[in-house]
Formats: C-alpha cells, sequence, structure tokens
C-alpha cells in the first residue's frame, strides 16, 4: 500500500470567517496562508505544512471552479472537534494564554496513557483540545 505521510487539510465550516480567522490568529497564532475574500481562509498550523480551511458555513454546497480544476462540495455543521499537539512543558503556558485572552478552559483530561488534553471552544462552538504526548498509543 502506497504511504500517508500526515494530515495535510483539516476544515471548519463557520458562521463568520473574519471572526474565526481572527480568533485562531490572536489565541493559536496561525497565519493566514490564503483568503479568497469569498467562502474560504487558509491558515498555517504552527508554520508547519498542516493548515486549517475555514471555510464559510454553506458556502462550498455547490462545490468550487478553480483556474486548476474543480473542487467538489462540502459542508459540516454543528459543533466539530480537532485537536492541536503541544509540548508537555507548555501546558500551564496554553491554560494562562488561553485565560488572557477571554477563552474558557471546558474541560482538562489526563488519559490512562499520560499526556493531558485541553479542551476549550471557538467561536462557533466548535471543540478545540490542546493535547500532549502520550493520550494515543502513537502520541
Amino acid at each position: 500500500m502506497p504511504r500517508i505521510n500526515n494530515v495535510l487539510e483539516t476544515a471548519l465550516y463557520v458562521k463568520d470567517r473574519v471572526r474565526s480567522q481572527s480568533f485562531y490568529e490572536t489565541v493559536l497564532g496561525f497565519r493566514v496562508l490564503l483568503d479568497d475574500g469569498n467562502r474560504l481562509t487558509g491558515m498555517a498550523v504552527a508554520d508547519t505544512n498542516q493548515v486549517l480551511l475555514l471555510f464559510d458555513e454553506g458556502a462550498s454546497t455547490a462545490g468550487e471552479k478553480t483556474s486548476g480544476g474543480f473542487i467538489p462540495p462540502h459542508d459540516g455543521h454543528g459543533p466539530l472537534h480537532l485537536a492541536f499537539a503541544i509540548d508537555t512543558a507548555s501546558r500551564a503556558d496554553w491554560t494562562a494564554h488561553l485565560q488572557a485572552n477571554g477563552v474558557a478552559v471546558e474541560s482538562e483530561v489526563h488519559p490512562p496513557l499520560g499526556g493531558t488534553s485541553i479542551y476549550f471552544r471557538d467561536p462557533d462552538d466548535n471543540l478545540i483540545e490542546l493535547a500532549s504526548p502520550g493520550i494515543w498509543e502513537t502520541y
């Protein structure tokens, strides 16, 4: 079987892309790679090869014709979940940073394998997790 390297893009569907973009820039330090001014903002996750896509809810249900070809339709709604990896030593710094930005920590979980998961919500009520190593057998 050919090898998969990693998850490259993760998409969230948001009510107000400008508000969401500001949240992810300010609270998580992501950088804007693309803002098409229409339906999509692409953000660099910690300057890695991973990208968070913010789509306006309902704006991609017909697909999108681009100069490079047709992107098939997709959409999502309701509170979704995604997790970002953090270093174990930065857990307290992240908690303080979230508080300083007015972001309430909803829960903190210590899985049996080790590590810690910090859970909070973005402006669209998506559940965001900051996870330190040890939460999975593979991480």
